[in-house]
Protein backbone atom coordinates (compact mmCIF):
# COMPACT_ATOMS: atom_id res chain seq x y z
CA UNK A 1 0.00 0.00 0.00
CA UNK A 2 2.77 2.45 0.93
CA UNK A 3 4.59 1.53 -2.28
CA UNK A 4 1.56 2.54 -4.30
CA UNK A 5 1.45 5.90 -2.52
CA UNK A 6 5.15 6.59 -3.40
CA UNK A 7 4.41 6.17 -7.10
CA UNK A 8 1.34 8.32 -6.81
CA UNK A 9 3.35 11.18 -5.20
CA UNK A 10 6.07 10.95 -7.84
CA UNK A 11 3.45 11.23 -10.55
CA UNK A 12 2.09 14.41 -9.00
CA UNK A 13 5.53 16.05 -8.74
CA UNK A 14 6.36 15.61 -12.42
CA UNK A 15 3.75 18.10 -13.76
CA UNK A 16 4.85 20.65 -11.14
CA UNK A 17 8.47 20.16 -12.22
CA UNK A 18 7.52 20.67 -15.89
CA UNK A 19 5.54 23.82 -15.02
CA UNK A 20 8.42 25.30 -13.01
CA UNK A 21 10.99 24.52 -15.73
CA UNK A 22 8.67 25.94 -18.40
CA UNK A 23 8.14 29.10 -16.34
CA UNK A 24 11.88 29.54 -15.84
CA UNK A 25 12.49 29.05 -19.55
CA UNK A 26 9.82 31.64 -20.38
CA UNK A 27 11.37 34.05 -17.88
CA UNK A 28 14.83 33.52 -19.41
CA UNK A 29 13.45 34.25 -22.88
CA UNK A 30 11.74 37.39 -21.59
CA UNK A 31 15.04 38.60 -20.06
CA UNK A 32 16.75 37.85 -23.37
CA UNK A 33 14.16 40.00 -25.20
CA UNK A 34 14.69 42.84 -22.73
CA UNK A 35 18.46 42.50 -23.22
CA UNK A 36 18.12 42.64 -27.00
CA UNK A 37 15.94 45.76 -26.76
CA UNK A 38 18.43 47.42 -24.39
CA UNK A 39 21.34 46.61 -26.71
CA UNK A 40 19.48 48.09 -29.69
CA UNK A 41 18.66 51.22 -27.66
CA UNK A 42 22.31 51.48 -26.64
CA UNK A 43 23.35 51.25 -30.31
CA UNK A 44 20.94 54.08 -31.16
CA UNK A 45 22.27 56.26 -28.32
CA UNK A 46 25.87 55.63 -29.36
CA UNK A 47 25.03 56.57 -32.95
CA UNK A 48 23.23 59.74 -31.83
CA UNK A 49 26.09 60.78 -29.53
CA UNK A 50 28.76 60.15 -32.17
CA UNK A 51 26.79 61.95 -34.90
CA UNK A 52 26.06 65.04 -32.78
CA UNK A 53 29.70 65.27 -31.66
CA UNK A 54 30.95 64.85 -35.23
CA UNK A 55 28.82 67.75 -36.48
CA UNK A 56 29.87 69.96 -33.56
CA UNK A 57 33.56 69.12 -34.02
CA UNK A 58 33.34 70.00 -37.71
CA UNK A 59 31.83 73.39 -36.82
CA UNK A 60 34.47 73.92 -34.12
CA UNK A 61 37.18 73.37 -36.73
CA UNK A 62 35.54 75.84 -39.12
CA UNK A 63 35.31 78.46 -36.34
CA UNK A 64 38.97 77.87 -35.48
CA UNK A 65 39.84 78.36 -39.17
CA UNK A 66 37.94 81.65 -39.10
CA UNK A 67 39.90 82.77 -36.05
CA UNK A 68 43.21 81.84 -37.68
CA UNK A 69 42.24 83.72 -40.84
CA UNK A 70 41.40 86.81 -38.75
CA UNK A 71 44.03 86.55 -36.03
CA UNK A 72 45.44 89.95 -37.00
CA UNK A 73 41.98 91.55 -36.75
CA UNK A 74 41.02 91.32 -33.04
CA UNK A 75 37.77 93.20 -33.69
CA UNK A 76 36.39 89.97 -35.20
CA UNK A 77 37.48 87.65 -32.39
CA UNK A 78 34.43 87.99 -30.13
CA UNK A 79 31.99 87.24 -32.97
CA UNK A 80 34.00 84.15 -33.84
CA UNK A 81 34.08 82.94 -30.21
CA UNK A 82 30.33 83.56 -29.95
CA UNK A 83 29.68 81.59 -33.14
CA UNK A 84 28.25 84.63 -34.87
CA UNK A 85 30.19 84.23 -38.09
CA UNK A 86 28.80 82.23 -41.00
CA UNK A 87 30.21 78.72 -41.21
CA UNK A 88 28.80 75.84 -43.28
CA UNK A 89 26.20 73.56 -41.72
CA UNK A 90 27.99 70.41 -40.55
CA UNK A 91 25.03 68.01 -40.46
CA UNK A 92 26.69 66.10 -43.31
CA UNK A 93 29.22 64.86 -40.72
CA UNK A 94 26.37 63.59 -38.54
CA UNK A 95 24.95 61.59 -41.45
CA UNK A 96 28.41 60.22 -42.27
CA UNK A 97 29.04 59.06 -38.68
CA UNK A 98 25.55 57.58 -38.34
CA UNK A 99 26.07 55.50 -41.48
CA UNK A 100 29.27 54.10 -39.93
CA UNK A 101 27.25 53.14 -36.85
CA UNK A 102 24.55 51.41 -38.94
CA UNK A 103 21.93 54.08 -38.23
CA UNK A 104 20.16 56.95 -39.93
CA UNK A 105 19.79 60.42 -38.42
CA UNK A 106 17.87 63.63 -38.51
CA UNK A 107 20.15 66.55 -37.69
CA UNK A 108 19.34 70.16 -36.83
CA UNK A 109 21.63 73.01 -35.80
CA UNK A 110 20.72 73.92 -32.22
CA UNK A 111 21.33 77.65 -32.12
CA UNK A 112 24.66 78.88 -33.40
CA UNK A 113 26.85 76.58 -31.35
CA UNK A 114 25.22 73.18 -31.21
CA UNK A 115 23.57 70.29 -33.01
CA UNK A 116 20.68 68.04 -32.04
CA UNK A 117 20.56 64.63 -33.65
CA UNK A 118 17.87 61.94 -33.58
CA UNK A 119 19.27 58.54 -34.58
CA UNK A 120 17.36 55.41 -35.55
CA UNK A 121 19.03 52.03 -35.84
CA UNK A 122 18.90 50.26 -39.18
CA UNK A 123 18.66 46.92 -37.36
CA UNK A 124 15.57 45.86 -35.44
CA UNK A 125 15.36 44.24 -32.02
CA UNK A 126 14.73 40.94 -33.80
CA UNK A 127 12.50 37.95 -33.14
CA UNK A 128 11.70 37.43 -29.48
CA UNK A 129 8.82 36.05 -27.44
CA UNK A 130 7.47 39.60 -27.27
CA UNK A 131 5.21 40.18 -30.30
CA UNK A 132 6.14 43.02 -32.68
CA UNK A 133 9.85 43.24 -31.87
CA UNK A 134 10.89 41.80 -35.22
CA UNK A 135 10.16 45.23 -36.83
CA UNK A 136 10.99 47.41 -33.82
CA UNK A 137 13.90 49.84 -34.25
CA UNK A 138 15.41 52.00 -31.54
CA UNK A 139 15.43 55.81 -31.66
CA UNK A 140 17.53 58.04 -29.40
CA UNK A 141 18.61 61.68 -29.46
CA UNK A 142 21.68 63.68 -28.45
CA UNK A 143 22.73 67.32 -28.42
CA UNK A 144 26.34 68.45 -28.72
CA UNK A 145 27.38 72.00 -27.91
CA UNK A 146 30.43 74.13 -28.70
CA UNK A 147 31.71 76.54 -26.07
CA UNK A 148 34.48 79.06 -26.37
CA UNK A 149 37.33 78.40 -23.97
CA UNK A 150 38.90 81.83 -24.51
CA UNK A 151 38.67 85.41 -23.43
CA UNK A 152 40.85 88.40 -24.26
CA UNK A 153 41.46 91.95 -23.18
CA UNK A 154 42.06 94.60 -25.82
CA UNK A 155 45.48 96.25 -25.52
CA UNK A 156 45.71 99.58 -23.76
CA UNK A 157 44.80 102.54 -25.95
CA UNK A 158 48.34 103.86 -25.89
CA UNK A 159 49.72 100.50 -27.06
CA UNK A 160 51.25 100.06 -30.48
CA UNK A 161 48.69 99.27 -33.22
CA UNK A 162 50.51 96.07 -34.03
CA UNK A 163 50.07 94.62 -30.53
CA UNK A 164 47.52 91.84 -30.33
CA UNK A 165 45.36 91.21 -27.27
CA UNK A 166 46.55 88.61 -24.82
CA UNK A 167 44.41 85.54 -25.27
CA UNK A 168 43.51 83.38 -22.26
CA UNK A 169 42.04 79.94 -22.93
CA UNK A 170 40.99 78.06 -19.78
CA UNK A 171 43.93 79.32 -17.76
CA UNK A 172 46.50 79.14 -20.55
CA UNK A 173 47.83 82.49 -21.75
CA UNK A 174 48.82 83.06 -25.36
CA UNK A 175 51.11 86.01 -26.00
CA UNK A 176 50.47 86.55 -29.70
CA UNK A 177 53.01 88.50 -31.70
CA UNK A 178 52.03 89.65 -35.22
CA UNK A 179 55.58 89.18 -36.46
CA UNK A 180 55.69 85.55 -35.25
CA UNK A 181 52.48 83.55 -35.54
CA UNK A 182 54.12 80.14 -35.60
CA UNK A 183 52.69 79.12 -32.19
CA UNK A 184 48.94 79.54 -32.27
CA UNK A 185 46.19 77.78 -30.32
CA UNK A 186 44.68 74.68 -31.90
CA UNK A 187 40.91 74.23 -32.34
CA UNK A 188 40.71 72.22 -29.10
CA UNK A 189 42.46 75.09 -27.28
CA UNK A 190 39.94 77.62 -28.58
CA UNK A 191 36.68 75.67 -28.24
CA UNK A 192 35.30 72.90 -26.06
CA UNK A 193 32.87 70.39 -27.58
CA UNK A 194 30.72 68.15 -25.39
CA UNK A 195 27.35 66.48 -25.14
CA UNK A 196 24.69 68.56 -23.41
CA UNK A 197 23.45 67.19 -20.08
Amino acid sequence: MSRLREHSDAGQAFPIYITVVGGLLLLALAYFAVGQAAATRSDAQSAADAAALAAALETRDRLADEWLANVLDPDTWQDIFDGEVPVPDACWRAHELAARNDASVECEPDGMLGYTVVAETNDTVGNTIVPGTEDQKATESATAVIESRCSFKPPAEEADENVLPELTCKGEDWDLKPEDLSELPKPEDLFDVHLAD
